[in-house]
């Protein structure tokens, strides 16, 4: 098989990363444990230079390399930003909590490259291997980055969960491939699509494979009902890996779900739809709901994760009947990257004489002691919650008039009351640090590169709800090539 320059030019970013992560192994073979910051630093110094490769000389239509396996376009370079820059950001964030750990380990640096080159390979794919190999890259990496707390029990019990469960729903999702490529007798998503288009649900192995696909995905997502690790998971495994656990591999998820479901099942888009209703219907209830329930901020916000994935359904049923398209889904999926890794982000660098701060009534007071982490928590309460004038609130007002637009009125009303219920737990917060006593102290890392990154992300979250138009241009610009 022959490559072409303009092939390595397309895959540059992955293999750019990849090489990264070699280098940094073998560099840390050499570093004393007190030297742990120059490879910290050339991994953060890998993820944005990445970010630059990924958006640098993207086509005006969609390319494809490596004979269809990769595909170069807007949509591609917009997703690997979001993941390369958020991926940055949280190993920012985590530095102070990693040391405390005892988990700031070159190894662990190189995981998550690799997990962010898998999460990269998603976002490209352009045949069913591709998509596989780059979900099993990132889940792997995932599943040892949180058992890497050897000592802790729930991080182990919490691994061993995700491995079971993840192995499982992988296995789930290659069937559905296996039986799309048996139907379709081509790897490549682009023949699926044309097969799709042709037979659609007359040919049993097509639909099967949509069912076992979305299934697949929608554990991956974390929506309702295959959401059973989502809370134990994310409460589990050390903070700073559940800050990056609540970001990038969601959206790598996602943009995987684009590049089978749309791409590849477009045609079939009446059938994938009534699916994808349902799962955010189930989702925006047992999310909102129990979420209310909880005393762990970590297990709240894991349970609102799988209500933002309700929400992001319902932009996914509407788009492919409401004028704006999939422009609403892309909004919403990136507004929530930016507020999931802050909030995660925050809770992570919190801790009382070492021990993290993640239960809601260690909050108490927070605002008298540390005011601006206050303002910036409380900034990313409402975000989740949706209230204006935040951008979690125009990425929700987007997504709902999708699906008015796709006359699913009901949904979108069922969406809004589900949001009014939601908006109780974050506001909870809220309340819990400015008008409650007082209680121990919450000492929060002093690491000024962490606050100053966690500042400017929170207050993008805000500016982008009184200013939406770059992030709606944005995505725009992302989903015009699907």
């Amino acid at each position: 098989m022959e490559f072409s320059a303009s092939d390595l030019g397309a895959i540059l970013p992955e293999l750019f990363v990849v090489a990264m992560a070699c280098v940094i192994l073998v560099l840390d073979l050499y570093l004393k444990p007190g030297q742990r910051g120059i490879t910290y630093g050339a991994t953060v110094l890998t993820l944005l230079v990445g970010a630059l490769l990924a958006v640098n000389g993207l086509p005006e239509a969609r390319e494809t390399a490596f004979h269809g396996h990769f595909v170069h376009d807007s949509l591609s370079g917009v997703l690997k930003l979001v993941l390369l820059v958020m991926t940055a950001l949280v190993v920012i964030y985590a530095r102070r909590p990693l040391q405390r750990l005892e988990m700031y380990k070159g190894e662990l640096f190189i995981l998550v490259l690799l997990a962010t080159t898998g999460m990269m390979l998603m976002a490209s794919a352009g045949t069913l291997l591709m998509a596989y190999l780059g979900l099993e890259l990132m889940s792997l990496s995932l599943y040892t980055m949180i058992a890497m707390d050897r000592d802790s029990v729930p991080a182990t019990e919490g691994a061993l969960k995700y491995f079971i469960l993840g192995s499982l729903a992988s296995g789930v999702f290659l069937y559905g491939l296996s039986l799309l490529y048996g139907a379709s007798g081509s790897l490549l998503i682009a023949d699926v699509a044309s097969h799709a288009g042709e037979v659609g649900v007359d040919d049993p192995l097509m639909v099967m494979g949509v069912v076992f696909v979305a299934i697949g995905l929608a554990f991956k997502l974390g929506a309702v009902p295959f959401h059973m690790w989502v809370p134990d998971v994310y409460q589990g495994a050390p903070s700073p890996i559940t800050a990056l656990l609540a970001s990038t591999p969601k959206l790598a998820a996602f943009a995987l779900l684009l590049r089978v479901m749309v791409d590849g099942l477009g045609p079939m888009a009446a059938q994938w739809q009534e699916i994808a209703a349902i799962l955010a219907v189930l989702s925006l209830v047992v999310g909102n709901v129990v979420a209310i329930a909880q005393s762990s901020l970590k297990r709240m916000l894991a349970y609102s994760a799988i209500a933002h994935v309700g929400y992001l359904l319902i932009g996914l049923a509407a788009a492919p009947t409401a004028a704006t398209g999939y422009m609403p889904t892309m909004m919403y999926m990136v507004m929530y990257t930016l507020m999931g890794g802050a909030a995660f982000g925050l809770v992570t660098m919190m801790h009382r004489q070492g021990v993290a701060g993640e239960r809601i009534e260690d909050y108490a007071g927070f605002s008298q002691s540390h005011p601006w982490k206050a303002f910036l928590m409380m900034i990313l309460m409402f975000a989740m919650a949706g209230v204006p004038p935040t951008g979690g609130f125009m990425a929700k007002l987007y997504v709902f008039q999708a699906a008015v637009q796709a006359d699913m009125v009901g949904l979108a009303v069922f969406g809004v009351l589900m949001a009014v219920i939601g908006a109780f737990y974050y506001l909870r917060v809220v309340k819990v640090m400015y008008f409650d006593a007082p209680g121990a102290e919450l000492t929060p890392d002093r690491d000024g590169l962490a606050t100053g990154a966690l500042s400017l992300n929170a207050l993008a979250v805000l500016l982008l709800g009184i200013v939406p138009a770059p992030l709606v241009e944005l995505s725009l610009f992302a989903v015009r090539s699907l």
